[in-house]
């Protein structure tokens, strides 16, 4: 039997037409109620149902409630961070004070917008910087964009010509120069998302395998390589171009160069992000402040992609430091040593040749108009290497012979460090992080990583391209592997630049192996 379906209110007026538990349904205006009087629930929605969505959608699009189509944007911006003449450079195992400007340092920052989700890439021309510093510089950036603190991805170069931002060996930073920095590294991060646009996105990833090497070397028997701590070590950092008494490298190298571009709509470049593994270039005049090969690179792929240098905002190139802990670009292959250069101009070689790479790489760029964008951070606890009574007692007799304040041979700096250590905390938290863009994924630790680790992380991660970012998010020293604590030499001697757990490698991938799974998890939902 058929249910009839009624209570309309008139045949010219809008009615409502009673469906039971279902509530009621407006239909229209001048609707013929005979029409409805006989026929079944499901016959009547089966017709009207499809009329009603088609009206919904109609009169939305028509008054402009229709849902808008998707718009990525991008921003990027620079700030000025160089630092006064007469503070500190640190880099090296004694103090550097600075003499000279040959080239300004940067902090600079690409915002990425898909509608939903803001994420801010930063590189800052420093050896090394605080986390302190960078949490203040990410507080007062997220007051004026809110951008969420988790959603900063802010790292060092590692130039060892660049001002003093957290105490290694004997470099102690300035405190106006600190609050400085907290200043002028927010300020990148909003001005780039002031700088926001429509924006088109795509990626790559080239090779120059012609510019890094690992430079911890195993060494033939018969020589004891002897550390500042009175131990003997397996292999040798920087073993020496044409020594005889070398064997082989202890561990690989990562020729990639991923790059990640951004342009307007028309094809005008926006910003340009590179990583590559290579430590740092160095050969800087006495006492001068310099972005090293980092800032040639920049300049250079300026040079290479922007024609209309008046354009606003003005293009942003920028290079962070993938997997290095132990990677330089001497080739210590070599029998004979390379020709002594002038100031600079290694590292402008450098800078040419990645620079050459990276625009090579950039013209295979697809651009997609939108990409999802999405993050994920945690905090972890590590311990800390701390010294043995014996080592204390040692290291006083050292500090007791030696001349002066500062501290001249490796047995003496490795004293004073040992003396620094003894009062560390047992563990240290350190921020781990992964950003998703699209279906590339950048991960991000505090420290100087160990080639290994990247390139398992890019083997095992579950997205492709994947790269990682070191030196970010604060300063916690190298990162060995297990396997390279057993070896010794200098990235494992235990000093303000190398205290963390044995085993710290192993947890660090373990999370971000983490963090890119639940990134991996969001996106397929």
């Amino acid at each position: 039997m058929k249910k009839t379906i009624g209570g309309f209110k008139s045949r010219t007026n809008i009615f409502k037409i009673s469906c039971g538990s279902d509530g009621y349904i407006p239909v229209g205006e001048g609707v013929q109620t005979h029409f409805f009087a006989t026929m079944s629930r499901s016959r009547f929605l089966s017709l009207c149902i499809p009329v009603l969505l088609f009206s919904y959608l109609f009169f939305n699009a028509r008054n402009g409630f229709a849902q808008p189509a998707k718009v990525f944007k991008a921003g990027a911006a620079t700030s000025n961070i160089t630092p006064k003449i007469g503070t500190s450079i640190n880099g090296n195992m004694k103090d550097g004070i600075v003499r000279q400007i040959h080239d300004e340092t940067h902090a600079r920052c690409i915002v990425l917008d898909d509608g939903q989700t803001k994420l801010a890439m930063l590189t800052v021309d420093l050896c090394m910087i605080y986390r302190e510093e960078l949490d203040a510089a990410k507080s007062r950036a997220h007051e004026l964009t809110g951008i969420p603190v988790e959603n900063m991805m802010m790292s060092a170069i590692h130039t060892h010509s660049g001002g003093t931002a957290c105490s290694v060996f004997q470099s102690d930073p300035d405190p106006e120069y600190l609050k400085f920095l907290r200043e002028r590294i927010a300020d990148a991060v909003v001005r780039a998302n002031n700088n926001l646009v429509p924006a088109r996105i795509g990626w790559a990833v080239g090779k120059e395998p012609s510019q890094v090497f690992n430079r911890r070397w195993k060494m033939k028997p018969g020589k004891p390589l002897m550390n500042p701590f009175g131990g003997v070590d397996q292999v040798k950092m920087n073993p020496g171009v044409g020594n005889p008494d070398r064997l082989e490298p202890s561990g690989p190298t990562d020729p990639e160069l991923p790059i990640i571009s951004v342009q307007t709509p028309e094809g005008r470049p926006i910003a340009l992000l590179a990583n590559y593994s290579l430590h740092y270039v160095g050969g800087t005049g006495s006492g001068e402040i310099s972005a090293d090969y980092f800032g040639m690179f920049a300049e250079r792929m300026k040079a290479l992609l922007e024609s209309d240098n008046t354009s606003f905002p003005p293009f942003v190139a920028m290079l962070s430091n993938g997997t290095s802990g132990n990677i330089n670009n001497i080739n210590w292959f070599a029998n004979e040593a390379p020709p002594v250069l002038p100031p600079y101009e290694k590292m402008r070689q450098v800078a040419n040749v990645v620079a050459a790479e990276a625009y090579k790489t950039y013209q295979t760029i697809r651009y997609q108009d939108w990409v999802s964008l999405s993050s994920a951070q945690t905090e972890i606890n590590l311990g800390v290497r701390h010294p043995e009574k014996e080592e204390i007692e040692r290291a006083k007799g050292i500090i007791a012979k030696a001349k002066g304040p500062v501290m001249n041979t490796a047995e003496e700096i490795y004293a004073r460090e040992t003396m620094l250590m003894k009062d560390f905390p047992k563990q240290v938290p350190l921020i781990l992080q992964a950003f998703r863009i699209g279906d590339l994924a950048v991960t991000a630790a505090p420290c100087e990583i160990f080639v290994e680790i990247g390139l398992d992380i890019k083997a095992k991660s579950p997205f492709k391209p994947t790269f990682t970012t070191s030196l970010a998010n604060g300063y916690n020293g190298y990162l060995p592997t297990p396997e390279h604590h057993k070896l010794g030499g200098y990235e494992t001697w235990r000093a303000r630049s190398s205290y963390l757990e044995v085993d710290a490698s192993t947890k660090v991938s373990s999370v971000l192996f983490e963090l890119l799974n639940k990134l991996k998890n969001e996106q397929n939902k």
